[in-house]
Parts: structure tokens; sequence; C-alpha cells
């Protein structure tokens, strides 16, 4: 017995120098900048991007977590406990530098360049984590920051449970017979209204809830006039919350492009939480659902959307 407990310990001790061992030989990386990133210490982490810090919180790694922006709004003990950088597309290097961090972890887009520059620059491993707004991008995104972290089976389990609840998602579209055409307005100041085309997540979301987007023939976000949005006849306005600066329905109902669409007509208008809603974080099936389940009521009837997210325990 006495010999058994001791081979035990040795094969246990073993297992210890060798998990020490290649975490001190460091972990590797290819992030968005198509880069090898060597990552050695992920005890002090900066976190750069809602969608990133909500997946560190569903990897159970909050304790490694030393700093987060603005856009970490769930879970809301984020930015109440963890030290605020900044908004994402407003960094200062000097505020994610003063934390003494040994890891950024940042979302494609973040800025400013001047500040990537520098955070390249300051001989911590900075991780630029691929923005790609499609079902497999944000499987990828899971990967890439669980592998980042050390933590591959919890990242494994995650974008497993993720998976699964984007296939509910698909069976539930598959019931959509006629798609409802939606142009999401990010704002409508001076009359002109800033809306989604492709490659943005917004576009992606429209698409895995079942719609259109009435916006079909340019990339990213544009101004545009009254005569493009009665040409693109949009039958619901998609929006986000913004606090004190939501567009408000009556808004988007009285403005003369909109007034002359199926949307004032139908008096169709949706806002949902934006990081729920665009975060591309591992909520995302669940925001797609409930936006589909406002678009296509009858949809509601066809059971509950039992997640998988929701049940797993990926945090150990």
């Amino acid at each position: 017995m006495t010999f058994c407990r001791t081979l035990a310990n040795l094969l246990l001790t073993g297992t210890v120098a060798l998990a020490t061992s290649a975490h001190a030989a460091g972990i590797t990386v290819h992030d968005a900048r198509n880069r090898d990133v060597t990552v050695a210490d992920f005890a002090r982490t900066v976190s750069i991007g809602g969608a990133i810090t909500e997946i560190l919180y569903a990897l159970g790694l909050e304790s490694r977590l030393v700093g987060v922006d603005t856009t970490s709004l769930y879970p809301a003990a984020a930015l109440h406990d963890k030290p605020n950088v900044g908004y994402m597309r407003q960094i200062s290097a000097e505020g994610v530098l003063g934390l003494n961090p040994t890891l950024i972890l940042a979302i494609q887009g973040s800025g400013p360049r001047e500040t990537m520059d520098l955070l390249e620059t300051a001989k911590v491993p900075l991780v630029l984590v691929p923005e790609t707004f499609s079902e497999d991008g944000l499987l990828e995104k899971i990967k890439l920051v669980g592998h980042a972290m050390g933590v591959d089976a919890r990242a494994e389990c995650l974008s497993s449970a993720v998976g699964a609840d984007l296939a509910q998602l698909r069976a539930l579209r598959a019931k959509v017979t006629k798609p409802v055409r939606v142009m999401f307005v990010m704002s409508l100041q001076n009359g002109r209204a800033t809306v989604a085309g492709h490659k943005t997540a917004a576009d992606e979301i429209i698409q895995l809830a079942g719609a259109a987007n009435a916006i079909d023939d340019y990339d990213g976000y544009k101004v545009i006039g009254d005569e493009a949005i009665v040409a693109a006849k949009p039958d619901v306005v998609l929006s986000i919350e913004r606090g004190k600066d939501s567009l408000q329905a009556d808004a988007v109902y009285a403005h003369p492009g909109f007034a002359l669409t199926p949307v004032a007509a139908n008096k169709g208008f949706i806002t949902m939480d934006g990081l729920y809603l665009l975060g591309f974080g591992p909520r995302t099936a669940a925001a797609a659902r409930d936006l589909s389940v406002k678009l296509y009521p009858a949809l509601a009837d066809g059971g509950a959307f039992t997640s998988a997210l929701s049940a797993a325990n990926c945090r150990q």
C-alpha cells in the first residue's frame, strides 16, 4: 500500500512538473495580426472588448483579470470590481500598462492605432483577438481566448455549449418562410440615419435571426438620406439601448423617410441591449433567438429555447 501511494505521488509530481515546464515554455497564440504571440504568464490580464471579458468570466477566469474596458458590461461585476481602462477605441497605453499586466487581450479594432503600437513595444504579450461576425468566428474567438489563458479544455466546453445553442437557432430559423426586412439604425441625427450594411455585427445578427438586412449594397456603416431609406423598404427598424441617447420609436415613425416605409405602417421598431445583441460573445445565440421571436411571434409557440450554455459548467 505504501509503495502504491509513493508511486502515485511520484506520478503526480511528474505531471505537475511537466505542466509547469510547459507553462514556463510559453503558449503560442496566432492572433488577428497573423502573428505568433508567446504567452508565458496570464496571472495579470487586461481585457479590452466586452465579448472577451464575457468569455473570461464564463471560463471562470475573473480572478486573473486586473483591468477591463468600458464595453465590458456583462457580467455587471466586471466593471464594478475591476479597474476601467477606458473605451476600447480610445484606450490609453499608460492606463493599461499602469496595471502591470502580464497579458493584454484586445479585440480586433481596438485603438487608437498609436496606443496599440505603444502596447506592442512594451514587451507585454498583446494578443489581438479576431472579430469575425459569423458562427465559426464566434466559436474560434472562444477557443483562442481559452488557449491564450491556458484553459483549452474549458474553452472546448464553452464552444461546444455555444455551438449547441447555434444549432437550435438554425432549426428555429429554418421555420421562417418569408424573411422580414430589417434596417439596423445606429443613430438618427439631423434627420439622417446611420445604418449597418454587410460585414457588421448587426448584419450577421439579423441573418442569424432569420431576417434580411434591408441594406444590401455596401459594407460597414453609412449615413443615408430619405430616398435611400424609402428605397430599402424596411419592415422593421432595429436599434440598441443607449440610455437617454436611445433611439425612440416615435422619432422613427415621424421621420419623413421611414414614414413612407412599412416600418411606420407596421409600427416595426425593436431595441435590445447593445452588448447582448452585437457583442458576439457566448450569449449571441440567445440574443438572435430573442430577436427572431420579436420578428416572428409565431415562432415562440415552437417550444422553449433550452440553452446548453446555461446548463454547462465550463468554469473549472
